[in-house]
């Protein structure tokens, strides 16, 4: 019998009417707990793990749509361990974001961590209106520090993110690392790093580029107002200093 998760978390944000954002739809599931917290105009979500994982073979799915006019900023309270699970079947974590006119998302959760043996495939989709304002962290860590400390090898992370502005393309990528595949940690991928990732900035003055002797990279993408910077890091510690405006 399957113990694999399959789980359908949503959230929907607008105008409150009194200069705020309201939350009409909240609804976490499965492993994907949600929790409203308090500042300022914009609304606050943290998403909490209710259980171990993603585990191999789980299929999880978070759906933000952000409505003209409101601003929502979403966390996490921990990491996400990515975990292997009965016959080595990869876990999925499907994330779809709409963001509307005059309206703003950030999206700045706790790192992705593959642990040995384990596989996760995300794909994240983003829609933005003309005029929608975007911050979206992505940060992706090979191996816990104890897999590490005993000669283990990290789990693997295959990433897409694509991203449409006003009807348009603007970024479609993919990242795919750690073991099984193609030279993820040769020169031309990670090259010896074990933390990788980027902030994707949309509708805000681009992130100041990382001083020299750092890997990174500041790319202005087709749309408006687009930016992308890409990182690599020996550690989730620094790699976040790298990614922090």
């Amino acid at each position: 019998m399957s113990t694999a998760v399959v789980a359908d978390a949503r959230i929907t944000a607008r105008p409150d009417g009194r200069g705020g954002t309201a939350l009409p739809v909240l609804a976490g599931g499965g492993p994907i707990a949600l929790r409203r917290t308090r500042g300022g105009g914009a609304a606050r979500v943290t998403v909490i793990g209710a259980m171990a994982g993603p585990l191999g073979g789980d299929r999880l799915a978070l759906r933000i749509d952000v409505r003209p006019g409101a601003a929502l900023h979403v966390g996490s309270a921990a990491a996400t361990i990515s975990l292997p699970g009965p016959g080595g079947r990869p876990a999925r974590w499907d994330l779809d974001f709409t963001v509307a006119e005059d309206a703003e998302l950030h999206w700045l959760p706790e790192p992705v961590v593959a642990a040995t043996g384990s596989r996760l495939l995300t794909r994240t989709r983003i829609t933005l209106a003309a005029g929608a304002r975007l911050h979206y962290r992505e940060e992706q860590v090979l191996g816990r520090h104890h897999d590490l400390a005993r000669g283990a090898p990290p789990g693997r992370l295959t990433s897409r993110l694509t991203v449409r502005q006003a009807g348009r393309p603007i970024l479609d990528q993919q990242t795919d690392l750690g073991p099984g595949a193609p030279a993820w940690d040769g020169p031309a991928s990670l090259g010896g790093h074990r933390a990788a990732g980027h902030l994707l900035t949309v509708g805000h003055p681009a992130p100041p580029l990382p001083p020299p002797g750092h890997d990174a990279a500041l790319l202005t993408l087709p749309g408006t107002d687009a930016t992308l910077l890409t990182a690599l890091a020996p550690d989730a510690l620094r790699l976040r200093r790298l990614l922090t405006p």
